[in-house]
């Protein structure tokens, strides 16, 4: 991985579902004002995504804005339809924007994409990324298979 923090977050294009249908929005257009938490994850509906890393930042919404955070998404390389969904049925509650990196594009630029073999394939790599006006202030990857640093308790501590 070349990013570091200082950088810019490198150009490229989330997709989002809402109640209007499909939208895409450009990295620079996200990121362009405020603090942002960036988490992302294997995969929507996956055992440690949902049973652990989305819900650690719907339960802690709350602390990690009261840090100034505008706000928080949860990136995965799945559709917009299924992270509309998988959204839906864990509760985020327009807490978490849901965004779809849905070409590995994103993950790709940030060098933080990893191919999972013939389950999962070419997806991104757990990480956490604290963004403030586009550029990053820090960056935390897991090693494959861990979850420890992209946390939202260590987020929170590094806020």
């Amino acid at each position: 991985m070349s990013l570091k923090a200082g950088d810019s977050f490198p150009s490229g294009i989330f997709r989002t579902k809402d109640q209007e249908g499909l939208k895409e929005i450009t990295t620079e257009e996200y990121f362009k004002s405020g603090k942002v938490v960036l988490f992302a994850l294997p995969g929507a509906f996956t055992p440690t995504c949902s049973a652990k890393h989305l819900p650690g930042f719907i339960n802690n919404y709350e602390k990690i804005i009261s840090k100034g955070v505008s706000k928080i998404a949860c990136m995965a390389v799945n559709d917009p339809h299924v992270m509309q969904a998988w959204g839906e049925v864990s509760g985020v509650n327009d807490k978490i924007h849901m965004l779809s990196d849905s070409d590995c594009s994103v993950s790709k630029s940030l060098g933080l994409d990893h191919n999972f073999g013939k389950v999962l394939g070419h997806r991104c790599k757990r990480f956490a990324i604290i963004v403030d006006n586009n550029v990053i202030q820090k960056i935390f990857v897991e090693e494959i298979g861990a979850f420890e640093v992209s946390t939202a308790e260590n987020i929170l501590n590094n806020l």
